[in-house]
């Protein structure tokens, strides 16, 4: 009885792990790509994730209001209408605050960025006002899957399955853009080699934009789902999103894409299993420990590149 107890725990916190995981590993791509063609940490990405969240509440109202009510065209319609607007905030925010610093010193991108996230933060926070908001749950219901012979079951809801499935999709989807498109092989010159790309033809300007563009729809997609799954957010959950996020980038090599979902799942699971079976309080420490000690021994994370200093 108890092994079989463990062993329902253990497939439970393997569940919540990969969720937690997959929503990481989507809104770490974003940071990933920006680092990979500019070499800059975008750390206001977390308060477009955040952004995210408030527009999938704000874009279900809506269209409930003018009275659609189907949940698969309401899903549908609410995340491709949030990707939409929240990538025109990325485009913004590339081209107001980054593009104009591109050339400076190293320092003053990164005192930016965290310029903008809190301009995002406080934004947010008067047109929304600083209560938690909610959103109803679209997808009711659950499967239940037996674990083990001593009637011991694993749950998973309809909103995580969901997360899930789209965040590998939207993984897969990008890794075939990245490595098959024009766009893609445009987007791979200008992070070897930026004035070289530049001499070649190719808008090195409309690239960096259109990386921004992208790592905004990958959180957008995270914001919608872990909305509709948690059903509360507030304008503080992009900080603290966004670390961990940041955390799983670097941890699965920041710059590599399967990088990112590497090191978001690793980072979920982690996560989940210590808050199951150690102490729920001090998660966020064990993560943070593992990123610590990853850096120790392999600083470039696990599928990431040393980087070679040009001369």
């Amino acid at each position: 009885m108890v092994a079989t107890m463990a062993l329902e725990i253990f497939a439970q916190q393997t569940v919540n792990g990969l969720i937690l995981g997959a929503t990481y590993g989507l809104i770490a791509i974003g940071y990933t790509m920006v680092y990979g063609i500019i070499g800059m940490i975008n750390f206001a990405h977390g308060e477009i994730y955040m952004v995210s969240a408030y527009l999938a509440a704000i874009f279900l109202a809506v269209l409930h209001f003018f009275g659609l009510t189907s949940v698969p065209l309401l899903l549908v319609a609410v995340l491709l209408a949030t990707v939409f607007v929240t990538a025109l905030y990325g485009w913004f925010v590339e081209k107001i605050a980054y593009r104009p610093l591109r050339h400076s010193t190293r320092l003053a991108p990164l005192i930016t960025a965290i310029g903008v996230s809190l301009i995002l933060q406080n934004y947010v926070r008067i047109a929304q006002g600083a209560r938690s908001q909610g959103i109803p749950s679209l997808l009711q219901g659950s499967f239940v899957l037996p674990v083990g012979d001593q009637g011991g079951v694993v749950q998973i809801t309809h909103v995580q399955l969901l997360i899930i499935i789209v965040a590998f999709l939207s993984m897969a989807v990008l890794t075939f853009i990245m490595q098959q498109t024009s766009m893609g092989r445009a987007c791979r010159a200008t992070e070897q080699d930026r004035i070289m790309a530049a001499l070649l033809g190719i808008d090195t300007n409309r690239i960096i934009a259109i990386v921004f563009v992208i790592g905004a729809a990958m959180a957008a997609i995270a914001g919608v789902l872990v909305s509709l799954n948690y059903g509360s957010f507030d304008f503080h959950i992009g900080f603290i999103t966004g670390i961990k996020a940041f955390t799983a980038a670097v941890l699965g090599g920041i710059g590599s894409l399967p990088g990112a979902m590497l090191g978001g799942l690793i980072l979920g699971l982690a996560e989940s299993f210590f808050a199951g079976f150690v102490n729920s309080d001090y998660k966020d420490v064990f993560a943070f420990s593992l990123l610590v000690l990853v850096l120790i021994f392999r600083p470039s994370g696990l599928l990431g590149q040393p980087q070679i200093t040009k001369v």
